[in-house]
């Protein structure tokens, strides 16, 4: 049984998780609750001086992991998705991957909860008192991030790879989270999802994973079923989460996700919207790299 079908055992039936080690895999499983976002009107943030103004407010509204003491419960899950991710990307298992401080966040198929983790896994990663993070909207054709973070559209990734002359560090933006940066996803263009396909794009997964080796870049890409240029762009990274929305992914898209991905890249699973309580969770995040069983 691979990692990942081991982890929709779990989901499918509420069987026991298992773990299993191989000499290159290792499986675990964690749960995110996901809440209700209220229909609360986006503040507009300002850019100054090539700084993103983000309402830390509104985010905090919405669900999202800002640090005020409150919501614990999601503060602990994503601290235990991040410590696998970081340990992959500076620990040990980062001599077997390519790239292994790059992670793409990415679903079976839209509507999962991939932005609501990418973000907070970048919020939760800007905490640790010795790492920067980057948080790059890849998914071109369908754009969330700023609207998220209630941002103004500004220039960004499509930007970045039409023009020839144009250097990452124009459309990397700082916050006024500390450090928390973003290279928006920029204006809509016809050709976006080839454009993540480009050579241009290969040499800026390049440029970010080794600029500064004590970043953590993260990207919220397009859904791997249907944007064919998602594979192409898994093919750049070190590590992957396939965030899965409880009782409506079914285990058919999760395997057609997951099967042509890279088998040097670490893939987890992240089941989203779980609906219990938080008492009831025992959730295991579900991660492994090399070798498909």
């Amino acid at each position: 049984m691979s990692t990942i079908e081991k982890a929709l055992a779990k989901k499918k039936g509420d069987a026991a998780t298992t773990e299993k080690t191989t000499d290159k895999k290792v499986a675990t499983q964690t749960e995110v609750t996901q809440p209700a976002i209220p229909k609360t009107a986006i503040t507009n943030a300002k850019i100054d001086n090539n700084v993103l103004e983000i309402d830390k407010v509104n985010l905090a509204d919405k669900g999202y992991l800002i640090d005020t003491g409150s919501r614990k419960s999601i503060k602990d899950e994503f601290r235990q998705i991040k410590r696998k991710l970081l340990n992959n990307a500076f620990g040990p298992p980062s001599k077997l991957l390519n790239h292994p401080n790059l992670i793409m966040i990415s679903s079976a198929k839209p509507n999962e909860g991939k932005t609501f983790v990418s973000i907070n896994l970048a919020l939760s990663i800007a905490l640790e008192q010795d790492k920067t993070v980057l948080l790059v909207d890849a998914d071109v054709l369908r754009p969330s991030i700023n609207r998220e973070l209630g941002v103004e559209q500004t220039e960004g990734l499509i930007e970045f790879l039409l023009d020839p002359d144009k250097d990452v560090s124009d459309v990397i933006f700082n916050t006024n989270i500390d450090k928390l940066k973003m290279i928006p996803a920029g204006n809509p263009h016809h050709l976006s999802n080839e454009l993540l396909a480009s050579e241009k794009m290969a040499a800026l997964a390049n440029e970010l994973a080794n600029r500064y080796p004590d970043r953590v870049v993260i990207f919220d890409c397009p859904p791997l079923v249907g944007v064919t240029e998602t594979l192409v762009l898994a093919n750049l990274m070190g590590q992957a989460l396939v965030v899965v929305e409880e009782s409506k992914t079914s285990i058919t898209s999760i395997k057609e996700a997951t099967e042509s991905l890279n088998e040097d890249l670490a893939v987890g699973l992240v089941l989203n919207k779980a609906i219990r309580s938080h008492k009831d969770l025992y959730g295991y995040y579900g991660y492994g790299y090399g070798e498909k069983e």
